[in-house]
């Protein structure tokens, strides 16, 4: 598989919807060639913690590219016929513009003195960077959770960018219950002492604790209450009684432990506090009028909507309201709804379900718009 690591750096800043303005850079990685009439692109849009890297090896962490059962050669996003791109989001930290990197009035790291952005600003360079290959139409756009919000703002803003969108395990704004978690979250950094009002960098230190609670706050949201039962139970970790004590007795506290601590050795915590309040300012509808529909009226876009049941961070009803406001305007839509124990964490697990559903919807619009094959006009 052609794979290619790279650097956008776009010329022109970019005008924020917090009304600043900025000079970015993404980091970005593609997977197989693009064809001769660059019909067959397909952009990748990662999760909240996610990177980059989709289908290859995480320099940071060693560890295979987090949709590395999704996309590859002859896999359902095949990099044998399509041209994949991945990019860092704008505000994160894998070598993407955010908190972390130089404000050139100071030359020192930004902190929160990087301007608050939102999902559609993270779309605006992405369009960028598609732009940046002289790519006028996306085969299709497709992502899960924060990744699917990224989908819906490019179908709703972008409707002739692309032919076809896959937003899955996501939802067109975030519930209350989803704010309210990411704000304990939040607030678990900020409590750290270490995190020095966001310019921890510059003391030499970082809030790790904090960070790695927050952590620990998501992932339960990210699994299921019949996964977390079936993998742990009551089980006991390394011991056969309790301890009568606060350490780890039981193997969900020292699976949690150990999911916060790898975390922050491969994430910063302002880019955390940037990312998670973009998916809480996300709301499509109220772009437009207060009415999702309004957002897919006369859109030729060929849309497959997925969820899982018992995710219940974005839950199927989120994915149907999506489904209903596009059949309202009579969109070309399929909703598929798949059974799986593992809650929201199921759009990155081996889910054979999963991978038909996007490789035979990628397959009809393979069929509908003839793609070319790679190097071929």
């Amino acid at each position: 598989m052609n794979h290619v690591s790279a650097i956008f750096n776009d010329e022109q800043a970019i005008k924020l919807d917090c009304g600043s303005e900025i000079k970015y850079h993404l980091s970005y990685d593609t997977y197989g060639t693009l064809n001769a009439d660059k019909s067959n692109a397909i952009l990748i849009c990662h999760a909240l913690t996610g990177d980059q890297y989709a289908a290859s090896t995480n320099p940071i962490t060693g560890k295979a590219g987090w949709w590395s059962l999704m996309i590859g050669p002859g896999l359902a996003v095949d990099t044998d016929k399509y041209f994949v791109i991945c990019a860092n989001v704008l505000g994160g930290c894998i070598g993407s513009t955010g908190p972390t990197s130089t404000d050139p009035k100071t030359g020192k790291a930004y902190g929160l003195n990087f301007p608050i952005i939102t999902i559609a600003d993270m779309v605006r360079t992405q369009v960028r960077l598609v732009d940046h290959f002289k790519i006028d139409v996306l085969f299709s756009v497709i992502g899960g959770s924060m990744g699917g919000m990224l989908v819906l703002e490019w179908a709703a803003n972008y409707k002739d960018r692309l032919l076809s969108a896959i937003p899955i395990a996501t939802a067109s704004k975030h519930s209350s219950q989803n704010i309210a978690f990411y704000e304990v979250g939040r607030q678990a950094v900020m409590a750290d002492p270490n995190w020095h009002g966001g310019n921890y960098h510059a003391n030499e230190t970082a809030p790790k604790k904090g960070l790695a609670v927050a952590r620990m706050i998501a992932h339960i949201t990210y699994m299921s209450e019949e996964s977390l039962q079936k993998k742990f139970g009551r089980k006991l970790q390394d011991r056969e009684s309790i301890t009568f004590g606060f350490d780890a007795d039981f193997q969900i506290e020292s699976y949690l432990r150990h999911q916060g601590m790898s975390f922050v050795d491969r994430f910063d915590a302002n880019s955390y506090l940037y990312v998670s309040r973009a998916m809480d300012y996300f709301d499509l509808a109220e772009q437009f009028d207060g009415h999702l529909m309004n957002a897919f009226i006369d859109t030729n876009i060929r849309f497959c909507i997925i969820s899982f049941t018992t995710d219940w961070a974005f839950p199927p009803a989120a994915s149907k309201l999506i489904t209903q406001a596009l059949n309202r305007v009579a969109a070309n839509v399929s909703y598929v709804e798949i059974d799986s124990p593992s809650g929201h964490d199921a759009f990155l697990m081996n889910e054979p379900e999963l991978f038909d559903a996007v490789a035979g919807f990628l397959k009809s619009s393979d069929e509908k718009h003839e793609i070319t094959p790679k190097g071929q006009k």
